[in-house]
């Protein structure tokens, strides 16, 4: 019994994760959608609960459920940053779904356990622990994004999200399947002892199905595509959450499996990883040009934001590992910041206004909320003196030091051509004609959140650069 107690108390914040949903769910089922709001809440304080449960260890390694699971630094890191996203992605839905006729008790208990989905992600030091996360984390975001079942561009999103992950989950298991058979274990040390020092093919088809599988989650190219129509259909609030702590999620679980299980075969996967890095960044650059609404503009940046993070994994060092965490605490911040913004965004008759033409000359009606969108596009772009720059600039360093300056400088001109479509939304929002369109106000709590995050990303934010620096090392060199 006592490696139960351990597993449990090292297990800790998915054990609340997981009971809190139970209960939330009971909640919601006896006393209907009225309890909608106390349970946005009650989600809430599980996630500080279970962020309050973490386990610090350092750098050091601690192991349960019989080696399935694993406690350290990185998946610290990681499980505060996704419980900051997904507490942010609950309380900023309320004012939304109140006012579309959507308020259902079903949205934060479906938050949560893809919560408790991704906790799983990050602490994964097995393949099946991997799979069990990654689809327990799907499964909850299918039904998110079609929560608005009866419009038409919600039931296309959620079903197009589900038939192409379901497509990746097969990739990714046929992945799984490959690298047992040639590894003969799933254990991510195992793997890493196996095939440190061989170069079996069929090892390396297995790790590329894996890479494929994860790079569908992180909505890296050329397995993009399922990103802007879904952005695009799914609620708002939903597309925000996507955007930001299953994106972390996923990101942390591809450092651990690419470091972990396949750290002796970098040369290999490298050169994927390369591959997808310089694809994401000029697709997501190109693509967001011609974009007329905003949340799928949001999209492309995504994509273009996953490319620079892969360059830091592409580094394979702790520099680079390093600089991974730290470009996607930061762009949690600024994407969730990106929309709160577009939620503040409804017209007279409580519509939402999503195209850019729409918010042409809004610093005219609302000069804050224009600066506050602004802030968030120069610092998305990477412009100093905002915190969005260091991000880049440590990914950057990190990818020189690994010698692999020509990624660097790819990345740099990427930067240029992505810095267009960011101003381009400063550039009407400012500068042309007003539309004629009333945008009226949104709620106090997003508006303290959103002012929060423009804080953070404005060179204010530079005051938490040693934390988060510390922070991130210390993550980092668990994985080495």
């Amino acid at each position: 019994m006592s490696g139960l107690w351990q597993s449990l108390a090292v297990g800790a914040p998915e054990v609340i994760l997981a009971a809190g949903a139970m209960v939330l769910l009971l909640i919601g089922v006896f006393r209907g959608d009225r309890s909608l709001v106390g349970l946005s809440w009650g989600a809430v304080v599980l996630f500080a609960l279970a962020g309050a449960s973490l386990i610090d260890d350092g750098p050091g390694r601690v192991l349960a459920w019989n080696g399935l699971y694993v406690a350290d630094a990185l998946s610290a890191f990681l499980k505060v940053v996704i419980l900051i996203g997904a507490a942010v992605s609950v309380l900023l839905a309320l004012p939304y779904l109140k006012r579309t006729r959507t308020a259902r008790f079903e949205y934060p208990v479906l938050i949560v356990l893809a919560t408790l989905g991704m906790g799983i992600m990050v602490s994964a030091n097995n393949l099946l622990t991997l799979y069990i996360g990654l689809e327990l984390m799907s499964l909850s975001a299918y039904v998110l994004a079609a929560f608005h079942r009866q419009e038409v561009k919600s039931a296309e999103a959620g079903l197009k999200y589900f038939v192409l992950g379901a497509l990746s989950s097969g990739v990714l298991l046929y992945g799984v399947s490959l690298v047992y058979g040639f590894a003969g274990t799933t254990a991510f040390q195992g793997i890493g002892a196996a095939l440190t020092g061989t170069r079996s093919i069929g090892a390396l088809v297995g790790l590329t199905f894996v890479l494929a599988g994860l790079a569908f989650k992180i909505s890296a190219v050329p397995f993009h595509m399922w990103t802007p129509d879904v952005y695009e259909g799914a609620p708002t609030p939903v597309a925000a959450f996507f955007a930001s702590a299953p994106k972390v999620a996923a990101m942390g679980l591809l450092l651990r499996v690419a470091m972990d299980a396949f750290g002796g075969m970098v040369a290999d996967w490298r050169q994927v990883v390369i591959f997808m890095a310089i694809a994401s960044m000029l697709l997501g650059a190109v693509a967001a040009i011609g974009q007329s609404n905003v949340k799928r503009l949001l999209a492309y940046s995504s994509i273009n934001n996953v490319g620079f993070a892969l360059i830091g994994l592409a580094a394979a060092t702790p520099a680079g590992i390093s600089a991974v965490l730290f470009y996607m605490a930061v762009y949690l911040v600024m994407t969730l910041g990106s929309f709160l913004c577009v939620l503040a965004l409804t017209d007279a008759d409580g519509r939402a206004v999503e195209t850019l033409d729409d918010l042409a000359g809004l610093v005219r009606t609302r000069p804050w909320l224009a600066t506050a969108l602004a802030l968030f596009m120069f610092s998305l772009a990477g412009i100093p003196p905002l915190f969005g720059f260091m991000p880049k600039l440590a990914v950057f360093n990190a990818a020189v030091a690994a010698n692999l300056w020509p990624l660097a400088v790819i990345g740099v001109l990427a930067s240029v051509v992505g810095a267009y479509y960011y101003l381009r939304v400063v550039k009407i929002l400012f500068f042309d004609a007003p539309a004629g369109v009333v945008v009226t106000g949104g709620s106090r709590l997003n508006g303290a959140m959103l002012a929060a995050a423009a804080v953070f990303c404005s060179p204010a934010g530079y005051l938490l650069l040693g934390p988060l620096g510390v922070a991130t090392r210390r993550a980092a060199a668990s994985l080495f």
